[in-house]
């Protein structure tokens, strides 16, 4: 599977002209500032975004494209960012701007601003028009990365892509397609699909999942082995039943034996939890700052 193929297979849509922002409002607080964003990616109306960095920010530091989690809470989208959920043990874009890092979060199709269409009849449209709303969330997401990279503050040689859940598969994705990525982090969503097909799991997803043809060209493992060389954490919690130990295990050989053709082993990172479910764990959330530290150096 190439890069070009899994794009054709997401109907990833053609990158648009240079994204544009307009800061709708800038908040200072205790140790960072938060920017409200209104970003251009060439649709029918702007997107929400937040973004996060440190109060005292000077130069270009690393930065973090933070991919929003579901759990069907449709209201939450960006703002995870500074309220968080229940599956995370606290917001991630305080505590990234206290560790040196430009942040950025921006709502999915469906979800924050952006809830209309709501997610079925979106993603059945688009599939009756031979798109899909996994491409669409991507394609979002890699022109927020290019926004990124234009950022005086960011260091376009340093930006991670973090998640949890709908946002770990994003991330993983994005792994794939965006070869400037520079790490990527992803927590509560990494298993091989055609295990869950066989127990049913699957049902628990979301239709922005939905590729048609996907798992007879490839799967989750060889999707998340496209990011190497490049770092990637996993962190999984084995009574999750979206990430069961055996389907985490078939997924991980097949991202492990992509690592291992570049010599890349050690770049490759599995966290597992055996008695947690589809939550951060402060092991988890341990191993996400430590990882994303690295890059700083």
């Amino acid at each position: 599977m190439t890069r070009t193929e899994l794009a054709a297979l997401l109907a990833l849509p053609r990158r648009g002209p240079t994204p544009k922002a307009v800061r709708r409002e800038v908040e200072d607080r205790e140790g960072l500032s938060v920017e409200r964003l209104a970003l251009d990616f060439g649709g029918d109306r702007p997107v929400r975004g937040i973004l996060t960095r440190p109060l005292a920010s000077a130069g270009r530091r690393p930065a973090v494209l933070y991919c929003h989690a579901h759990g069907a809470a449709y209201d939450i989208g960006a703002s995870e960012l500074l309220d968080g959920r229940r599956s995370l043990l606290s917001p991630y874009g305080p505590i990234l701007a206290k560790h040196g890092f430009v942040t950025l979060c921006i709502d999915m199709p469906t979800f924050g601003e952006r809830q209309e269409p709501r997610e079925d009849p979106l993603a059945k449209a688009l599939l009756w028009h031979g798109r899909t709303l996994m491409g669409v969330m991507l394609g979002d997401l890699l022109a927020a990365f290019a926004y990124l990279m234009l950022r005086d503050d960011v260091d376009p040689m340093r930006i991670a892509a973090l998640g949890l859940s709908m946002g770990a598969t994003h991330a993983f994705f994005l792994g794939a397609l965006e070869p400037r990525m520079n790490r990527l982090a992803h927590l509560c969503c990494y298993a091989d699909w055609e295990f869950l097909v066989t127990t049913e799991a699957h049902d628990l997803h979301g239709h922005y999942m939905t590729i048609p043809g996907l798992l007879a060209k490839t799967s989750v493992g060889e999707i998340a082995g496209m990011a190497a060389p490049r770092p990637q954490l996993i962190c999984v919690g084995y009574r999750d039943p979206l990430t069961p130990r055996p389907a985490v295990e078939l997924a991980f050989r097949q991202t492990q034996q992509a690592y291992h053709v570049v010599n890349a082993d050690r770049m490759l990172t599995l966290v597992e939890e055996y008695d947690s479910g589809h939550v951060e764990t402060p092991k988890m959330r341990e191993a996400v700052l430590a990882f994303l530290e690295k890059m700083k150096h």
